[in-house]
């Protein structure tokens, strides 16, 4: 669907630092055979697992602040990822911390006054029953729920090693039956201002019981209590005077849960930008033509976004668009796929691609840079 043009990376990765593994995760990645690649990645755990033990969640953040690519940027976090499943104790039972991805849409009834939600779940067992009814750790039932909602600064690369190493099996007595202690953290409240709706993160953090060498969360999935859970979500979050929504993912190792988080919030956040734009624009203007160009941007992961604009010729004042920050671990041709599809969704049949990478802002106005039908026109 998309007529001309490749996009570029816009982000401008910075040089390594020499304390960061990156020989080892070059090597691991140019590597000629899986063993000589196994070797250099053994490396490179060892230097994550020395991090995560020592506490020192700055020199992870950083480590990944400075990936010299996306390639670069996922094989750190699968390896991340890795570590984090071997920081548990493998000498009897012991607690997987998990975090599940909730996308929250939502926004005033007309007329009713702003209203914060605490970030804290009324009920956590209708939704447990959901994740058992789901079986979403495999043949692992036995699990807690944190009441409290955490926002993604909470699992941050900083937070990380705090949070595991709280992963070994909690205290327990007699009457738990062997179910693991939640978690004690702290809420991030939801302010909901506006009647538009607008799209929040949040995530549920818990603990799973799980025996030696056990991965619970390797084929975690919702299934089809999907819809039941996001309901049952729903029901402990709801509150007079607000439309809510809740959109869950499937739990995810905490190491993985922000950047999953993010990208779903970006996805849903792009399924109402497109939905509401092309609605608005058709009613009074026609068919849109959609452009999607790359972008620096100092305020976005790694410096660089994509954008998408909608727009009409009959009405250029009209147009409107929607920024989409890149992670570390993306590719740009992933991301532009997914506006893609969404816009293929909507029937929109004239998308374009700008060319080359574009500077943040529109040096005359000050304002973000966008680009307009026909061409190279810009909107603000």
């Amino acid at each position: 669907m998309i007529r001309s043009g490749e996009l570029s990376d816009p982000r401008s990765w910075p040089p390594a630092s020499p304390d960061a593994p990156w020989p080892a995760l070059r090597a691991a990645l140019d590597a000629p055979t899986r063993d000589q690649a196994e070797a250099h990645d053994a490396s490179v755990r060892a230097w994550l697992r020395a991090r995560f033990d020592a506490g020192e969640g700055d020199a992870l953040a950083h480590a990944f602040a400075q990936a010299a690519s996306f390639a670069s940027a996922r094989h750190l976090q699968r390896l991340a990822a890795e570590v984090e499943r071997t920081c548990a104790s493998a000498d009897g039972l012991r607690a997987v911390l998990f975090a599940m991805p909730i996308v929250v849409v939502a926004a005033l009834d007309e007329g009713r006054a702003p209203v914060t939600l605490s970030g804290v779940l009324g009920e956590t067992e209708p939704i447990a029953d959901r994740l058992r009814g789901a079986r979403a750790f495999g043949g692992a039932e036995t699990f807690a729920l944190a009441r409290a909602l955490v926002g993604t600064h909470a699992l941050e690369w900083q937070a990380l090693p705090g949070l595991l190493s709280r992963s070994r099996l909690a205290e327990r007595d007699e009457a738990s039956e062997d179910r693991p202690l939640a978690l004690d953290v702290a809420p991030s409240p939801i302010r909901i201002d506006v009647q538009e709706e607008r799209v929040h993160l949040r995530f549920i953090v818990g603990a799973i019981l799980a025996p030696p060498r056990a991965d619970p969360l390797a084929g975690a999935t919702l299934g089809r209590e999907g819809v039941p859970l996001a309901r049952a979500i729903g029901d402990a979050l709801k509150a007079p005077g607000v439309s809510l929504l809740a959109l869950p993912r499937p739990p995810q190792p905490l190491s993985l849960a922000a950047v999953t988080g993010r990208a779903a919030q970006r996805e849903v956040a792009a399924q109402l930008f497109v939905s509401n734009a092309i609605r608005t624009l058709r009613r009074a203007y026609g068919e849109p033509t959609a452009i999607i160009s790359a972008h620096r941007a100092a305020d976005a992961p790694g410096g660089g976004e994509l954008r998408l604009s909608l727009s009409s010729p009959f009405a250029p004042k009209a147009a409107q668009g929607f920024r989409c920050p890149l992670e570390p671990g993306e590719r740009v041709q992933d991301v532009a796929a997914m506006l893609d599809g969404l816009l293929r969704d909507c029937q929109v049949t004239d998308v374009r691609v700008q060319p080359g990478i574009h500077d943040d802002v529109d040096r005359m106005t000050g304002q973000p840079l966008f680009f307009k039908d026909p061409g190279a026109g810009a909107l603000h």
